[in-house]
């Protein structure tokens, strides 16, 4: 990632009326922001870079996963509006701008077979609709660089893919002018990538970190898994494409931290996240790890920075 000095800052008002650079995150419920490229945003938002989140759903079907919280009135009461709460304490962890698109949360189904999906919820909507308010956001915010998630939303949660097919939509849709109209004026994205959050070989890294301290490894259980996928010659759960892109975050590795506890009902403190502490995650990998899926500038593989080729 280019030093501060190399990047025009951003101030905050019309980025229509500034040089900086801009990314934006497309995410699917509050707390994937926190999961899946935290350190990364909080790198570029220290550099200078403008960064928003925008949030699909917001969460409402979600189940409260952490057990300290399963007393708590509020959460009980308006687990969707303490999860509103709980973004914005996120976000300003991060130092990134949020928008919420206003989808309602499809759950997560469960059973076999696997029970319909609500009516009206997000992975339900016509693609049209459902990328709309993107489109007008990435018109207004005009990002240079748009971040998702893989064809499998990462993990396949109905609503994780909705939101890889959205941001999709938007990068090839909200520069042209005969697309969307009403919107906003056109803006062509110049990058789409793709986040890695799962990438089997930081897993593998940390893992034998791990057993080489002594330590005990959470990740044993899931890599297991990938070797018996590949053994039997099943596509495993994990990204399907190649790391093209590192990006040095290592010193942010407590703003992710901040961020996920903020999420207090989604994240247990001393769980799987963790797992392994921010100083051993900088000596093993202190990268997050992204896939470069299109450029409208040249590029040249592999980068340390999703805005190398950007003039």
């Amino acid at each position: 990632m280019p030093s501060p000095e190399q990047i025009p800052a951003t101030p905050s008002g019309n980025p229509e009326n500034d040089g900086g650079y801009r990314l934006l995150a497309v995410h699917a419920h509050p707390d994937d922001e926190s999961s899946k490229g935290a350190a990364t945003m909080a790198s570029y938002v220290a550099a200078g870079v403008s960064v928003m989140v925008a949030t699909c759903t917001g969460g409402e079907r979600g189940d409260i996963l952490n057990a300290q919280m399963a007393d708590v009135p509020h959460a009980a009461r308006d687990l969707a509006g303490l999860r509103r709460l709980e973004m914005a304490e996120a976000a300003a962890a991060l130092g990134v701008e949020h928008r919420w698109l206003g989808f309602v949360d499809s759950g997560l189904p469960e059973g076999d077979p696997l029970p319909p999906l609500p009516p009206g919820c997000f992975a339900l909507q016509p693609l049209e609709r459902a990328a709309a308010p993107l489109v007008k956001l990435v018109r207004e915010y005009r990002p240079h660089v748009i971040l998702s998630y893989d064809e499998n939303g990462g993990y396949p949660h109905p609503d994780h893919i909705m939101a890889h097919r959205v941001a999709v939509e938007a990068y090839e849709a909200a520069g042209d002018p005969s697309r969307y109209a009403g919107l906003g004026e056109p803006w062509n994205p110049l990058k789409l990538y793709y986040d890695r959050a799962f990438n089997p070989e930081r897993f593998r890294a940390l893992h034998f970190a791990l057993e080489e301290a002594g330590l005990q490894s959470p990740y044993a259980e899931r890599i297991a898994a990938w070797l018996e996928a590949d053994a039997e010659g099943h596509q495993p759960a994990r990204p399907t494409h190649p790391t093209t892109t590192q990006i040095d975050c290592g010193d942010f590795f407590e703003h992710r931290e901040r961020a996920l506890l903020a999420h207090r009902t989604q994240v247990e403190p001393g769980g799987f996240f963790f797992a392994v502490s921010a100083d051993l995650q900088r000596k093993v990998w202190p990268w997050e790890d992204y896939s470069l899926i299109s450029s409208r500038v040249p590029q040249e593989l592999p980068e340390t920075d999703f805005f190398a080729g950007i003039e």
